[in-house]
């Protein structure tokens, strides 16, 4: 896939209900990992960076459907997966915190904050500027000396040097680089 105007890439931040540090364990990261691999097949959408943080997550994503569809895609069945997982455990405190008011389609908790942070990227130049943003958001929040040290990012695929099991794997293989 090139990235131009025709065929631009979606960069995502979605970020949790209040910002609590809903993702803070190894196992829910886990999750929304497996849940955006699963969100990828049943949208026919490609993953090309990504990392899941203890409130947030960013994702860059191709575009062959609109921003709110892939958004429905990626959060919804992550959403779901993570609420489930909290509700089969008893994770009650948790599911208090993400308890919203009823509303017409009687949803009772919700994961994320409704208006997530969602633009498209038309350059390679702006595109290894959001990879590498995505790739450092950890040593940032202090979390890892390292960027590749943090397990639930895409840094090692980038660099090619990925763990035996990766926790998402990402296509970023089939970016289609301008000649140097």
């Amino acid at each position: 896939m090139k990235i131009s105007r025709d065929t631009p890439c979606y960069y995502l931040t979605s970020v949790a209900k209040d910002h609590l540090p809903v993702f803070r364990t190894d196992v829910i990261k886990q999750i929304v990992c497996d849940a955006l691999s699963e969100a990828r097949k049943s949208g026919g959408i490609m993953i090309f960076a990504y990392v899941v943080m203890h409130d947030h997550s960013h994702l860059i994503t191709d575009s062959p459907r609109s921003i709110a569809d892939v958004l429905r895609f990626t959060n919804g069945i992550a959403a779901k997966r993570v609420l489930d997982y909290l509700k089969e455990n008893n994770f009650d405190s948790s599911l208090a915190k993400l308890r919203e008011q009823q509303k017409g389609r009687n949803h009772k908790y919700s994961l994320w904050q409704h208006h997530p942070n969602a633009f498209s990227i038309f350059g390679e130049d702006t595109m290894m500027q959001k990879v590498n943003y995505i790739h450092q958001n950890p040593v940032r929040a202090g979390l890892v000396e390292r960027a590749e040290d943090f397990r639930f990012s895409s840094t090692r695929l980038w660099r090619g040097n990925p763990l035996e099991e990766e926790p998402l794997i990402t296509d970023h293989k089939k970016l289609d680089w301008r000649a140097a």
